[in-house]
């Protein structure tokens, strides 16, 4: 069994108290530090694959995906059936008994599941709806596949007792801890793929088919990948691992994985898919009092070729996204843009090899590529993309992502060329370097964007990470003061998380393919985390976290500060009760409208905010999360609430709803902020799925309704019907005659993936 790993840095001690009289490295002593930690980090690695190996056995003909495990071939692969304890009790036996098998046919993979408890009733699954997050918490298996065993890329497929299906593309390790960076996880990604499942008096079976198509690997004979295991016990809150895990990481941590070895022969035929797609509709707006009629009838096509097993050629002709899902609405208290997320089926398919940034989640800085600022206006309407192409994977260590996108004239907007391109190498084991360049070009004017960039990732030992960019942007009309930079170094231990960030992005810093809030600014950042078990009154961590943010011009003027202070308190059910307090600097240099008819003056401003947040067991059928937040708001009062529950009606309906309000008192006026949205998910089966979203904005007075009937008929081939409904009234309050505007469609989407 996989033993306890100890590691002797006194090789990298000495090199540092050697030096402690000046404070200071020498060249070769920095490079024998890396190389040290370097040698560490890949020693645990191998470590891993060594501990937990799994022969890869090859069958000559394809089980019947039904949920039954009964044919002979399934006797021929060796058993897994050792799990180990993550939660609650790190280093334990799994208290239910699990085993899996895994067996491949060339051309598929495939994975047989038992997962043992005693009585069907004492599982928790209540959702059969694709992707739902809700399957994360309750009961689930999930396997994940390091194809290129590059301790750093992988695909992992979870599936729930009820046969709900959720896939993803991992990067750089899902950000490397628990707290996934989206940077690293595409949670949208939809790989081909097939399950059954059935659900016993004392067990359930999931039985799961994965095509060779749907996955990258390199071109060897033979060759082994990285793989491991994980169940979630929900109604104990138990996660159990094939390979351990440390509790400070996740399954992501695929360089902590084990090994599928000597894989042969494996057949991806032509390595060929051809999706064309049609749509038809109708659309009919209204505004102020003119009402116009217009019929949507479209067609288009995607191809997906394998140059390589592990390089892809995306090709897309008339690109559409009628079926993605419209944006959660937002309330924007702030003097900068909020982020939406990516929804677009094209650009989500390994859009983490674009990436390039600051991983904070929590309030982005700086991402240089963003993929929104493609085919969208600011406001969110569709621009038409014409076609364009994406070639991604990797050869050896080498990663390699370019993209080519042309879009239409629209909305007075010029016609324009999207190039990215980006070159990274694999270094130190779990490491990375690389560069993109990013150029915008309008096809119809002279107006031109460009972004040149080379960044760094390194994983330098298994808690101590560094990464950082160094930027340059060029615009016309701007000849200096265009540079970005950002270095963050991090630690991350069972108990503690550290890490420190700085940020430097210079006036005229201006990447237009990019998200970056506010430039011609210095951001510093220092965070302290320490998660204590105290083993007691049903708590299983405590949260407690500071950290200071101080943002200055660029000549050293403050105009920023924020110290934050949490203390999170999670209980062995999975509630929680979290209390933060902030204070703040704000120096504003010119007027923020907050409101319609508010604004705030220039000026110095020192305020601060007290929170407190419940959250229940989301694994019950009825889980809910109240906040409430007294503040003080630049020279005013503000109190926020919100509250967020939802329903798991039966195993193939759940609702949810959420409302908050924000009552702000300012000298210079007073108003109320109301958000409220209600979700209605309907499912009979894995395969067919209703989504309807009603939501209401106070700030914008927009109410939109939006429905998604999915059927998923073959595995990649798709039958989308969808209706969107947009209301808003006063929409420009200085000109009262345009008061009324709605927006109403209906489309029909299909989809059919052909493959050969």
């Amino acid at each position: 069994m996989f033993g306890p790993i100890t590691i002797d840095y006194s090789a990298v001690a000495s090199l540092f108290n050697n030096n402690l009289p000046g404070v200071s490295l020498s060249a070769t002593s920095i490079l024998t530090v890396v190389l040290v930690a370097s040698a560490a980090n890949q020693a645990l690695a191998q470590e891993s694959r060594e501990a937990y190996q799994l022969p890869a056995v090859r069958v000559e003909e394809r089980p019947e995906i039904d949920g039954v495990l009964d044919e002979a071939l399934w006797a021929s692969a060796a058993v897994i059936d050792e799990f180990i304890q993550q939660e609650p009790n790190e280093g334990a036996p799994s208290t239910e008994r699990t085993e899996v098998r895994v067996i491949y046919d060339g051309g598929n993979l495939y994975l047989g599941v038992q997962a043992f408890d005693p009585g069907a009733d004492r599982v928790i699954a209540t959702e059969m709806r694709r992707d739902a997050n809700r399957i994360l918490d309750e009961d689930n298996f999930q396997v994940i596949l390091d194809t290129f065993m590059d301790s750093r890329s992988a695909y992992m497929f979870v599936v729930s007792p009820l046969g709900a299906q959720l896939d993803q593309q991992i990067f750089d390790e899902g950000g490397r801890d628990r707290r996934a960076s989206a940077n690293s996880i595409n949670r949208d990604w939809d790989g081909v793929w097939s399950v059954r499942t059935r659900v016993y008096e004392d067990h359930w079976v999931a039985e799961i088919e994965i095509p060779m198509v749907t996955l990258r690997f390199p071109d060897s004979e033979p060759q082994s990948w990285g793989i491991n295991f994980m169940r979630n016990i929900r109604r104990k809150n138990e996660q159990v691992f094939w390979a351990p895990i440390p509790r400070e990481y996740g399954l992501t941590r695929v360089s902590l994985a084990g090994s599928l070895r000597d894989l042969q022969s494996l057949d991806r035929g032509y390595d060929l898919r051809v999706t064309p797609y049609a749509t038809s509709g109708g659309r009919r707006t209204l505004d102020s009092g003119i009402s116009s009629d217009s019929f949507q009838r479209d067609m288009g096509l995607d191809v997906k070729y394998g140059i390589t097993a592990g390089m892809n050629l995306d090709v897309t002709v008339n690109t559409d996204f009628a079926q993605a899902e419209v944006d959660d609405e937002r309330v924007n208290l702030t003097r900068f843009p909020l982020f939406f997320p990516e929804k677009r089926d094209f650009f989500i398919e390994n859009s983490g090899q674009f990436a390039v940034g600051t991983p904070n989640t929590l309030g982005r800085v700086a991402d240089l590529f963003f993929s929104r600022r493609i085919g969208l206006t600011k406001s969110g309407t569709n621009v038409p993309i014409l076609g364009g192409a994406r070639l991604t994977g990797k050869l050896g260590g080498n990663n390699i992502a370019v993209m080519d996108l042309q879009t239409d004239e629209a909305f007075g907007q010029s016609a324009e060329n999207f190039l990215v391109a980006r070159y990274s190498r694999d270094v130190l084991g779990r490491s990375q370097v690389g560069g993109v360049v990013i150029n915008k070009q309008s096809t119809t004017g002279g107006h031109f964007n460009r972004t040149f960039a080379a960044d760094m990732n390194l994983a330098l030992t298994p808690a101590l990470t560094v990464d950082g960019f160094i930027a340059r942007t060029m615009t016309p009309g701007f000849s200096s003061n265009e540079l970005g930079g950002h270095f963050r170094t991090g630690w991350l231990s069972q108990s503690w998380r550290v890490y420190g960030e700085h940020t430097d992005l210079e006036d005229n810093f201006n990447p237009e393919v990019g998200f970056v809030p506010r430039t011609g600014i210095q951001r510093s950042k220092i965070h302290l985390e320490y998660n204590p078990r105290p083993g007691k009154w049903g708590i299983r961590m405590l949260d407690p976290m500071w950290n200071i943010q101080y943002y200055t011009d660029q000549e050293g003027r403050l105009v920023t500060r924020r110290f934050h202070h949490m203390i999170g308190t999670y209980f062995d059910n999975g509630a929680s009760f979290v209390v933060t307090h902030d204070r703040r600097f704000e120096r504003l240099d010119n007027p923020f409208r907050v409101a319609r008819d508010v604004t705030i003056d220039p000026g110095d401003y020192a305020f601060w905010d007290l929170s407190f947040s419940f959250g229940s067991d989301p694994s019950r059928r009825f889980f809910y999360r109240l906040r409430a937040s007294p503040q003080k708001f630049y020279d005013g009062d503000r109190i926020d609430y919100s509250a967020n529950a939802g329903w798991r009606l039966t195993d193939k309906l759940a609702t949810s709803a959420r409302f908050s309000r924000s009552d702000v008192d300012l000298p210079a006026g007073s108003f109320t902020a109301d958000l409220a949205s209600l979700q209605v998910d309907f499912a009979p089966t894995p395969s067919v799925s209703l989504r309807t979203i009603t939501q209401y904005n106070s700030q914008s007075e927009q109410l939109s309704t939006s429905a998604r009937i999915r059927y998923i008929f073959r595995p990649g081939s798709d039958i989308y019907f969808v209706y969107d409904d947009v209301r808003r009234d006063d929409v420009i309050p200085m000109s009262p005659w345009l008061d009324e505007y709605r927006d109403r469609q209906f489309l029909i989407k299909m989809t059919y993936l052909m493959s050969f």
